[in-house]
């Protein structure tokens, strides 16, 4: 997943990112509310992290202007301010879900998880041939054996069982998997599909390249 990160705690944004980033995702920090409304405007997000209290303004305006212009990104809150209220304000401007601090790290990629499965109507195992994802703890598996990939690889296949049969193009998958400063090019992403298509011979599941569409992956005929 890419997940926007509002949080003006550096401590804490540092910590949750990192925690993020071992899970396999793509974390892109923002420390005010200008910062923010830029990045969740521009950036291919499928999740995003938002705490309420910034130094420019409120995490709340952030999301009814989110939700006006018709953006349907999940929103999990996180937020000292943990009263019933607070809680309903949020909800009430789009949040999806609420999680008070101090909170378990833990807890807030399980959350994510839930929320980012809902809305694509997402299973938490996915089965193709002998390949099997398990969603909860990013964990691939062929054959019933442990499949070892490098994060990125790990990535591109995830966002192609995200979920099977969905077509997703080159550009959206390089935008997944490129960091805010760092774009990944279209000949990297070839290679990066080229070793997953050696790695999953035999698997029952195959990568297929739709000309001018992008790739997807299914059972092999």
């Amino acid at each position: 997943m890419r997940i926007l990160l509002v949080e003006d705690d550096a401590t804490l944004t540092r910590v949750v990112s990192r925690s993020l980033a071992d899970q396999g995702h793509e974390v892109d920090p923002a420390a005010t509310a200008d910062e923010a409304r830029w990045l969740w405007r521009v950036l291919p997000l499928d999740a995003v992290l938002l705490d309420l209290s910034l130094p420019d303004g409120n995490g709340l305006q952030l999301l009814r202007e989110a939700r006006g212009r018709g953006d349907r990104t999940p929103v999990l809150v996180l937020t000292a301010r943990n009263r019933t209220e607070e809680r309903i304000a949020g909800l009430d401007a789009g949040a999806d879900d609420y999680l008070g601090k101090p909170f378990d790290l833990a807890e807030v990629e399980a959350r994510l998880r839930a929320l980012v499965r809902r809305r694509l109507d997402l299973e938490d195992e996915v089965h193709l041939g002998r390949l099997h994802l398990d969603r909860r703890t990013q964990r691939l598996f062929l054959g019933g054996e442990p499949l070892q990939l490098p994060a990125r690889e790990f990535a591109v296949l995830r966002e192609l069982l995200t979920p099977p049969g969905r077509v997703v193009s080159k550009a959206a998958l390089a935008d997944k998997l490129s960091g805010f400063d760092e774009l990944l090019a279209p000949n990297a992403l070839e290679a990066f599909i080229s070793r997953l298509r050696k790695k999953l011979q035999g698997s029952g599941a195959e990568i297929r390249t739709l000309r001018g569409l992008g790739y997807l992956i299914e059972a092999a005929a």
